[in-house]
């Protein structure tokens, strides 16, 4: 059995390494013509937009092999009849990092320390901790559990939500009783920090509006590494201007925030440029979700992460 397997990047190609024989890897990033009318395994570039699929239309593709997590908007732009999988296990880890990382700099306040050292300024402050904090997870799949993971040796007191309850055990915490999105006004005012990891899409859109961010108990810390679409921007910014809650933000609405956008200045707002799974760690584990998919496809079985079956 031959293949031929598309990826973006020299880079990507290089981190795949030798391919198995009968695998032919070329360099495609979509902005020229596709290398051939039939391609068993596609690539896309990372972050180029779920429009790009329209350079798929009219070829035979086995599967396409998204690099990101997130797919909401693909189904729109995929060609019919072809099968889409996303990147679950790459990412998770780094966007994980991620949001430990803005609470950590919203709670301590780096940020003010940044500019008192650009100032050349010593401007000590008493700061909130994350130790002993209650949060809130909204989202528990693959980057909420990742998350959970790495608060809990904080000390934090964390409590999980998702669409629909259950008891989940987790590697490396155990047993875990999540709650169902049904719930979410009964426990946001409990939490100290809430944290969005859902994915986006029409039954999320405006998740937290102004009904449930004037839920939050006063200065909460609200955290999204999720999709910009949970969050109402024009209720945040007035939520942000009244000084009733903080928030670190990873995603937004609009991307990049416009110029001049109210975001830019409101206060007790962290911004952090869409870069959770922009790390490092993505290399490899892109690499090595795609070395798995050819491997699938050498052996006749089913591939890994299929979120859009072709249709």
């Amino acid at each position: 059995m031959s293949l031929l397997v598309t990826v973006p990047t020299d880079r990507l190609a290089a981190n795949l390494g030798d391919v198995p024989d009968g695998v032919e890897l070329k360099i495609w990033d979509f902005s020229s013509p596709a290398p051939s009318r039939r391609i068993d395994i596609v690539v896309p570039p990372y972050m180029g937009g779920s429009d790009a699929l329209s350079a798929l239309e009219g070829l035979e593709v086995g599967l396409v092999q998204s690099q990101s997590i997130g797919y909401d908007g693909v189904a729109d732009h995929l060609p019919s009849g072809l099968t889409f999988a996303n990147a679950a296990s790459v990412h998770e880890a780094s966007t994980a990092e991620l949001a430990l990382a803005l609470i950590l700099a919203a709670q301590r306040e780096l940020p003010r320390f940044v500019r008192a050292q650009a100032r050349g300024e010593w401007e000590p402050v008493f700061a909130d901790s994350l130790a002993d904090r209650r949060v809130l997870l909204v989202g528990f799949g693959g980057v909420g559990t990742a998350i959970a993971r790495r608060l809990i040796p904080f000390e934090t007191s964390v409590t999980a939500v998702a669409r629909s309850a259950r008891t989940e055990q987790v590697e490396g915490i155990g047993s875990v009783d999540v709650h169902g999105i049904d719930e979410l006004p009964d426990l946001l005012p409990q939490a100290e920090i809430v944290v969005l990891s859902l994915p986006g899409g029409a039954e999320t859109e405006h998740l937290f509006g102004a009904e449930q961010i004037a839920r939050m108990a006063p200065g909460a810390l609200l955290v999204n590494v999720g999709r910009g679409s949970l969050v109402d921007t024009d209720a945040l910014v007035a939520a942000l201007g009244e000084g009733r809650i903080r928030a670190a933000l990873d995603v937004f609405e609009q991307e990049p925030i416009p110029p001049q956008h109210p975001l830019w200045t409101a206060p007790g707002l962290l911004i952090s440029p869409h870069g959770g799974g922009a790390s490092t760690a993505m290399n490899p584990r892109i690499a090595r979700l795609v070395r798995r998919q050819i491997e699938r496809m050498l052996a006749g079985e089913p591939p890994l992460n299929v979120v859009l079956p072709a249709s």
